[in-house]
């Protein structure tokens, strides 16, 4: 089975390697556009990116799956919060769609990011560290490494190979 996931980010990358481990899968990864604001500020935003980068994955690749996460954000009455969304796309079906954890973020975190800037930067600028997002992620920062970005997409992924694996009973 080849398996490619719409994305070149290292803590995705190892979201789905770990999910698929017990497959006989070759997983490649390529940078797949989202087709969403660089900084998702919905659910609904945040999952069309998912389904994009998996749908955009299988048409430039021939694999059998294609794979797309997205991190994003929701506004809430509570404040801003994380939010990250999974899709898992086959030729001829509609995707399989997971999310998961949830946490806000500080206040001075999300008034950036109401001005218009993306988490990314923010949090690097925050944290006074290097490429948060490809490693412990915002989610990593503010639950003091307990869930690291790759863990929360580890999540998503099993969601969508369960129900992956529940359709192909069906």
């Amino acid at each position: 089975m080849k398996i490619i996931i719409g994305s070149k980010n290292p803590a995705k990358i190892m979201a789905v390697q770990t999910a698929f481990s017990d497959y006989e899968a070759e997983i490649i990864s390529n940078d797949v556009p989202s087709g969403v604001s660089d900084q998702p500020f919905s659910d609904e935003e945040t999952i069309k990116g998912a389904i994009n980068r998996a749908f955009g994955a299988l048409e430039i690749s021939g694999g059998q799956i294609g794979i797309g996460l997205e991190g994003g954000v929701q506004k809430t009455e509570y404040g801003l919060f994380l939010c990250n969304w999974g899709a898992l796309a086959e030729e001829g079906k509609s995707p399989i769609i997971g999310g998961g954890a949830r946490i806000p973020l500080p206040e001075e975190v999300s008034a950036r990011l109401l001005a218009g800037e993306e988490l990314g930067p923010v949090m690097d600028d925050y944290a006074k560290k290097v490429n948060v997002r490809k490693n412990e992620g915002a989610v990593g920062i503010f639950t003091n490494g307990q869930v690291n970005r790759s863990e929360m997409f580890s999540h998503v992924m099993k969601l969508l190979i369960g129900q992956y694996e529940y359709r192909k009973m069906g």
